[in-house]
């Protein structure tokens, strides 16, 4: 459980050090802006039109009495919204950083530097970059989906659903979310998508610790775009870290000469969880 604590602790070293480099913060917000703004006209569409497309999808429904009808739609338009949401926030990020791909790679080379040691680079061209970005936010947002529509399917399950259900989802956002976020820094040493997973879910508590309380503090819009330059800093402190962990050189959470407890050394061949 010490591990929840680490990884939120890396949350926190993040926002601290961009209040630090205040120039940082104040960069890093155009991206999230502009992608806020796309995000927030999209949402608005959609939970707008949430009960017409219920009903368009329930045409079963349609004979049903009250008060069944209603709680069946309303039912299943929330879980609707709960899905999307979860969607939601993995897309926001991946689309952010897609958005700031310059910034935010120099926001996380400033953040080694800053820390002393080597500071990777990835020696690929700017549109180089970008491709390998998103094609790899694609793969996870496919995983992502998958988890999201095993859930929504879970939710219609009775006290499960309405209690159980809920938390999964905010764990398995929280780690890809995490995921996302220090793919930025891995990609820079490069490290490749199977590998990163497999590291973080070597150290999964860590990496809960971490993307959990970000995801709900994701939900609040305006937050998210305050959070960004913050949370790829504590991202690239944590990927510092995990990498030197996994690569035997013993760096441990902010302290350089052991390990990080409890750390192993996953391998691409890791069996596929999150």
């Amino acid at each position: 459980m010490r591990d929840l604590g680490v990884g939120f602790g890396y949350l926190v070293k993040g926002q601290r050090w961009v209040g630090a480099h205040g120039r940082w913060l104040g960069f890093g917000l155009l991206p999230g802006l502009v992608t806020l703004v796309l995000y927030v006209a999209a949402l608005v569409g959609l939970f707008h039109g949430a009960d017409d497309l219920t009903a368009w999808a329930t045409p079963f429904a349609d004979d049903w009495s009250s008060p069944w009808q209603g709680l069946f739609r309303g039912f299943l338009t929330v879980l609707i919204v709960g899905l999307v949401l979860f969607l939601a926030v993995i897309a926001f990020t991946a689309v952010t950083l897609l958005v700031g791909q310059p910034f935010y790679e120099s926001l996380s080379e400033a953040v080694d530097r800053s820390e002393g040691g080597d500071v990777p680079e990835s020696g690929l061209t700017l549109w180089r970059e970008l491709w390998v970005s998103a094609r790899d936010s694609l793969r996870v947002l496919g995983r992502v989906v998958l988890y999201g529509v095993l859930l929504f399917a879970l939710g219609f399950v009775p006290v499960v659903g309405q209690t159980v259900v809920p938390v999964l989802g905010f764990c398995v956002s929280g780690f890809f979310l995490a995921h996302e976020l220090n793919a930025v820094a891995m990609q820079r040493r490069g490290i490749e998508l199977k590998e990163r997973l497999a590291l973080l879910r070597g150290r999964r508590l860590l990496t809960l610790g971490f993307g959990v309380p970000l995801t709900l503090a994701f939900l609040v819009p305006f937050v998210a775009v305050f959070l960004m330059p913050g949370a790829v800093a504590g991202a690239t402190l944590m990927a510092r870290d995990l990498t030197d962990a996994g690569a035997g050189a013993g760096a441990g959470a902010g302290q350089s000469g052991s390990p990080l407890p409890g750390s192993t050394v996953p391998t691409a061949d890791a069996p596929h969880e999150w």
